[in-house]
């Protein structure tokens, strides 16, 4: 199964198998830029342009699975979590969940796409179980699933934005000292138009909270200063091919910028719970490879940030381009977790 990240700048594919010892290895991964208006909001402005591209990036990647997960933002679906009586069976946890959903979902059931899991023993009632739903409306969902379609592709799960950039996360997490227990990881994944915060500990998310801040106002700043189209600006932004006065009077205004956001975030964070640190800041997104970002970040915030590759650790197949994979990486976290969902069934 593929993994397929339609977000407002571009489309991207990620596809994995495991190897003989159960390692994750990296097939295939590609990308396809979006112009600008083609989805906004996380709607998908121009279908018909947005599904060409699709097909682009599929004939690129090479791949000949049909098999897709995909992804909605956040901000298109109802997450809850509630709590039932544990010991019922399949159909009458469906019924419950509906006379649940009812309550929380501000559309008429007939026009939603619902789902739940059972996460597991509530830990505040005994003999009772925490279930999570999740829902959004119909046309959301048939709208991406109507892209995959159009290339040929077969959707077999919708998910979440920031599960799937969660679960790829979730492994990079395992990586740190005493793989991650009890770490307080605040995750960013800096988008075109959106900056988006989770922060976790042990896969509980403690907080979450999008900014409206991205790379788009850094090709904003590149038009400005040196007169090109938006056009020009993004992709001399994409190939460095930029005046050499670039570094000083465009780039590192714009870094600290980030740097000051990320903070605000992070304020905002120590605000609104009883925590007042995180243990790592991990960045993730196009804009997140910025040459001397982590480093402003580490510098100026005091805790240690990284940059995200969610392929680090794996077998790199002899599909895959390395040097362009290394530079695109922190771009690949959603439709890396998304991938993963098929090893999760």
């Amino acid at each position: 199964m593929l993994g397929l990240d339609v977000s407002s700048s571009s489309v991207k594919l990620v596809e994995l198998s495991k190897n003989k010892a159960g390692q994750y290895v990296l097939d295939r991964c590609a990308i396809e830029p979006l112009e600008r208006g083609w989805i906004t909001d996380g709607n998908i402005e121009k279908f018909d342009e947005v599904a060409e591209a699709v097909r682009r990036l599929v004939k690129k990647s090479g791949t000949r699975t049909k098999n897709v997960a995909m992804a909605l933002p956040p901000s298109a679906v109802i997450t809850k979590k509630i709590v039932l009586p544990g010991g019922l069976s399949e159909t009458e946890l469906e019924m419950q969940v509906e006379a649940e959903a009812n309550q929380y979902i501000p559309f008429p059931l007939e026009e939603v796409s619902l789902d739940f899991c059972v996460i597991g023993p509530s830990a505040s009632s005994v003999g009772d179980v925490d279930v999570l739903i999740a829902a959004s409306r119909r046309e959301k969902v048939q709208d991406i699933q109507g892209l995959a379609e159009s290339a040929g592709l077969k959707p077999v799960i919708v998910d979440v934005e920031s599960y799937a950039s969660r679960l790829a996360a979730g492994r990079l997490i395992e990586n740190l000292p005493d793989q991650g227990k009890g770490a307080i990881v605040a995750l960013f994944e800096v988008g075109a138009l959106t900056t988006s915060m989770q922060v976790i500990r042990d896969d509980e998310v403690l907080y979450e909270r999008d900014q409206a801040f991205g790379g788009a106002q850094l090709t904003q700043l590149i038009v400005r200063q040196y007169g090109f189209s938006l056009e020009e600006a993004e992709a001399k932004k994409r190939s460095g091919e930029l005046p050499e006065d670039y570094e000083g009077s465009v780039l590192k205004p714009f870094i600290e910028s980030m740097v000051q956001e990320i903070g605000r975030a992070l304020q905002f964070f120590f605000t609104s719970t009883p925590h007042h640190k995180v243990d790592y800041i991990m960045l993730a997104g196009g804009a997140a490879a910025l040459p001397g970002l982590t480093d402003a970040v580490t510098q100026q915030i005091t805790f240690p940030c990284s940059l995200v590759n969610p392929f680090e650790g794996m077998e790199i197949g002899d599909g895959v381009r390395l040097k362009k994979m290394t530079r695109e990486a922190p771009s690949y976290l959603t439709s890396c977790g998304l991938a993963m969902r098929r090893f999760l069934q």
